[in-house]
């Protein structure tokens, strides 16, 4: 099981960069274009727990029990999520230092574009301001980024688990 939650697990933090690349080679400012791409390739890399799931499972006689195949999602999930993690960490300290600001200055436009009262805006103001101050702790970026992620890989992990578990077939 190690190699093969390995092997999936890197391919999956693989594909879960992609989103990074995408968005930087096509020079998108925008935030929300950024976080959709960001989504669908996290979906995309934690597919790949129900590839190797299955694999498993027929590797074993066509039989998986729902624990393992919740650890084997679990495992693929946390190894996708600390490679899309350091990933993040790279790119925001080498080549996106300043991306807490334009994050907090997008959305306060938004704001302001939707017509929100000045009262709304001055508590936004605030909260973006200690998120600024937030996002420079390092281990504030890693706990808010694997919150990003994380959760996705556990509800993939989950569904998995649920559809492919296969109990071994009585004898008669």
């Amino acid at each position: 099981m190690k190699k093969l939650v390995l092997t999936y697990g890197l391919i999956g933090g693989a594909v879960s960069v992609i989103g990074y690349l995408i968005t930087m080679l096509t020079g998108h400012t925008n935030m929300m274009v950024s976080m959709v791409i960001g989504f669908a390739s996290m979906l995309a890399a934690f597919s790949l727990i129900f590839v190797a799931t299955v694999k498993y499972r027929n590797a074993h006689g066509g039989v998986i029990t729902f624990g393992n195949a919740l650890q084997i999602g679990l495992y693929i999930s946390l190894i996708t999520a600390t490679i899309y993690v350091v990933v993040w960490l790279f790119y925001l300290y080498n080549i996106y230092p300043d991306f807490a600001e334009k994050l907090s200055a997008q959305y306060l436009d938004s704001l302001r574009a939707d017509g929100e009262t000045e009262k709304v805006i001055a508590e936004k103001t605030a909260e973006m301001n200690q998120f600024v101050l937030d996002y420079k702790k390092p281990w504030f970026v890693v706990m808010k980024t694997y919150e990003e992620i994380l959760p996705l890989g556990i509800i993939v992990s989950l569904i998995s688990a649920l559809i492919l578990k296969r109990k071994p077939k009585l004898q008669q």
